[in-house]
């Protein structure tokens, strides 16, 4: 346990980010328990949560201090996270959309904000989206909503995509749900589906090697597990010559090749604000569960070449961004 709590420091401190140490001759601070993947991967997302936090008053190390885990893609330590968090007496946490059932679990009511989920409905987290209920709100990625726009902008990308492998995490319920979206998807513009299910980061490998040539693209389901190894995925899916279609922009700018969704600097902004009314009293049943109002092309030049892809000026033109 103090060797895991070192490293989670050190690499709070590496990045540049407060740590609640620092903060504790501030006297009567609010905690913030922040729950996360990997702290370089989503160093833009936190900069931007930390940022807003300022904005509304919540000062690290004055007003505020923010207790950082990193899971790694590892859900097995949701669970002593979510001890530790009440140990510390936080006032609220912050968590991927993953991590809530195994936080509502604990024997707790901090009140606990999501800000990427991909069906918080479907997936039980909330009761409704209107009124949430219990001590949880947060934010949607919609991605019900997206999946088949995604799909469309992919095949105008990837010229003669009838061939579609998969990748998901199939031990989290949300990958199912989108899965499910996609693969209806892919009917109406009839292209053949092959999931890649992985539940663990040493399945990647096998399954790039089951699909040896059966594929024309891969559409990358994220959730924590995908996003702690994103660089494996990119680094096989490239080797295996398959254009890649992520959730993320930040994915496309670690050489995925395309990426449509939800901006996720937006989206922890955004959370900032629900962490901000939780501390000043409103109760987290009675937040509105919100949509996302941004979303992102991103396509990769550079990673377009080595596929021996070309993109059209009219899909360039619709790209939020352009990576050379």
């Amino acid at each position: 346990m103090r060797r895991r709590s070192f490293l989670t420091s050190l690499a709070a401190a590496t990045v540049g980010w407060p740590l609640s140490a620092r903060a504790q001759m501030a006297g009567n601070i609010r905690k913030i328990g922040f729950l996360g993947t990997e702290a370089v991967a989503w160093r833009p997302w936190t900069d931007a949560f930390v940022a807003r936090l300022g904005e509304l008053g919540w000062i690290a190390g004055r007003t505020a201090a923010i207790e950082y885990r990193w899971a790694a893609g590892r859900r097995d330590l949701y669970a002593e996270f979510a001890d530790e968090f009440i140990r510390l007496k936080v006032d609220v946490i912050v968590a991927p959309g993953s991590a809530v059932p195994t936080l509502v679990r604990a024997p707790s009511t901090i009140p606990i904000v999501f800000a990427l989920t991909i069906d918080p409905l479907g997936a039980g987290l909330v009761s409704s989206l209107a009124r949430p209920g219990g001590n949880v709100t947060g934010l949607s990625l919609e991605q019900a909503d997206t999946v088949g726009k995604r799909l469309e902008l992919f095949g105008k990308a990837v010229p003669k995509l009838h061939r579609l492998a998969v990748l998901l995490n199939a031990s989290y319920t949300e990958a199912l749900i989108e899965m499910s979206h996609l693969q209806a998807a892919a009917r109406a513009l009839d292209i053949a589906v092959t999931p890649l299910e992985i539940r663990r980061a040493e399945d990647i490998a096998a399954v790039f090697d089951a699909l040896n040539g059966g594929a024309d693209a891969l559409y990358v389901v994220s959730d924590s597990l995908v996003t702690a190894n994103v660089t494996r995925v990119i680094t096989f899916a490239t080797g295996a010559r398959l254009p890649t279609m992520f959730t993320t922009r930040e994915s496309v700018q670690a050489g995925g090749f395309m990426s449509y969704g939800p901006n996720y600097v937006d989206q922890f902004r955004r959370a900032a604000d629900l962490v901000d009314k939780i501390l000043h009293g409103t109760k987290p049943g009675d937040i509105p569960v919100e949509q996302p109002t941004k979303f992102d092309l991103a396509i990769n030049l550079t990673t377009a070449k080595v596929l021996g892809l070309t993109i059209s000026p009219t899909m360039l033109a619709l790209a939020d961004e352009v990576i050379e």
